[in-house]
């Protein structure tokens, strides 16, 4: 099995910044794409950012420009530095991997979600 663990979610006023980490563990052959995703109250999920493991990335249109997603492949970790945070922001992240485990299988995995408000 595969975990993903966030961390680095929370309250931050508008315009402020937050960096959000994935780690992945378990019976890991080789990482994929890594992504992260957010829903809204009332809303569906949505890709925020994705990386793949050579490093190509994918925004949706409302963070480009504000949000950089990146990864380091020794430390089986994505990260979603998040800038000039607004208040539609407001979400419960979660990370997403595409991950092929020890028996060759392909599988897709996500973390439990992390809490990000953006308010003053």
């Amino acid at each position: 099995q595969v975990q993903l663990v966030e961390s680095g979610g929370g309250l931050v006023q508008p315009g402020g910044s937050l960096r959000l980490s994935c780690a992945a563990s378990g019976s890991i052959f080789s990482i994929n794409a890594m992504g992260w995703y957010r829903q809204a109250p009332g809303k569906q999920r949505e890709l925020v950012a994705a990386i793949t493991s050579g490093g190509s990335t994918n925004y949706a249109d409302s963070v480009k420009g504000r949000f950089t997603i990146s990864r380091d492949n020794a430390k089986n970790t994505v990260y979603l530095q998040m800038n000039s945070l607004k208040p539609e922001d407001t979400a419960v992240y979660y990370c997403n991997a595409v991950v092929t485990i020890a028996t060759m299988q392909i599988v897709r995995y996500w973390g439990q979600g992390t809490q990000v408000t953006v308010s003053s």
